[in-house]
């Protein structure tokens, strides 16, 4: 498993703005897809966006599309998840996790290494 770091999250106001980034420790990225996961406070986690490290196919959830972006930077092998018009719904712990699959994905058990997660809260 690769270790997975976040990192970027932090306080904003409702309609702000915020980017987060996911880079492995160690070893680079593989051949397979990468996702943003979010877990608030008394609620299970999920899927945020999806993205495969080759040929940048994306994949969103309802609830985020057309506010946040995910993407990949392959020489810098860092995904990254721009997101904007943040609303307090948004608030959650955020993770970056790595697919076992090379396609993208919603579903949380096709994916193998989890980052720690990082805190994003949007205020009023």
């Amino acid at each position: 498993q690769v270790q997975l770091v976040e990192s970027g999250g932090g306080l904003v106001q409702a309609g702000g703005s915020l980017r987060l980034s996911c880079a492995p420790s160690g070893s680079p990225f593989s051949r397979f897809a990468m996702g943003w996961f979010r877990q608030a406070p008394g609620k299970e986690r999920e899927f945020v966006a999806s993205i495969t490290w080759i040929g940048g196919s994306t994949l969103y959830a309802d609830s985020v599309k057309g506010r946040f972006t995910i993407s990949r930077d392959i020489a810098k092998n860092t995904v990254y998840l721009q997101m904007n018009s943040l609303k307090l719904e948004d608030t959650a712990v955020y993770y970056c996790a790595a697919s076992r699959r090379t396609q993208v994905t919603r579903t949380e058990g096709d994916f193998g290494s989890w980052g720690q997660g990082t805190q994003v809260t949007v205020s009023s």
